[in-house]
């Protein structure tokens, strides 16, 4: 049954539902992968790195960096280091707390972000243009929908 408690034509829906998602994700990621490396000599874990430090003006905890990228604290250790390496972001310890290092990017690293920014853009935009933007607009709404059940339903 679906939500709404109707009988489903396809009782393979959901999963299929899911399936087709995880293909379209992946098939985005890997594009993006692929031009970023090719058009930037960066990865996507680092692009992610600077977006988000790019979003936090005053810079973010390795522990806050580490969940908004929902990856382990040692691999947003070992990207910050070599970043860091690279002048792209700088590290501090936090003066009340100097077990706490908070990851703010360098004018370098905000240079760099912002030459990736309109081509990320771009190629997401032209990745999607089979959409109308009525449909993009509805697959939004519906995709924001599923993830409130989800975090619904993972809530204790």
């Amino acid at each position: 049954m679906s939500a709404a408690g109707q009988l489903r034509p396809d009782p393979k829906l959901e999963l299929r539902l899911w399936l087709r998602m995880l293909a379209c994700t992946g098939e985005i990621e890997r594009t993006i992968r692929s031009r970023l490396r090719e058009e930037f000599d960066t990865t996507l874990p680092r692009f992610d790195v600077l977006a988000q430090l790019d979003r936090a003006a005053d810079g973010l905890t390795m522990g806050a960096l580490s969940g908004r990228l929902m990856v382990s604290a040692g691999n947003v250790t070992g990207l910050v280091n070599r970043l860091a390496e690279e002048g792209l972001v700088e590290t501090a310890r936090l003066p009340e707390d100097r077990r706490t290092q908070v990851v703010r990017m360098t004018e370098a690293g905000k240079r760099a972000f912002d030459r990736m920014t309109p081509a990320h853009e771009s190629w997401i935009d032209s990745m999607l243009s089979t959409l109308t933007p009525g449909e993009a607009e509805a697959l939004y709404g519906l995709l924001g929908k599923v993830r409130a059940g989800l975090q619904q339903e993972a809530a204790p």
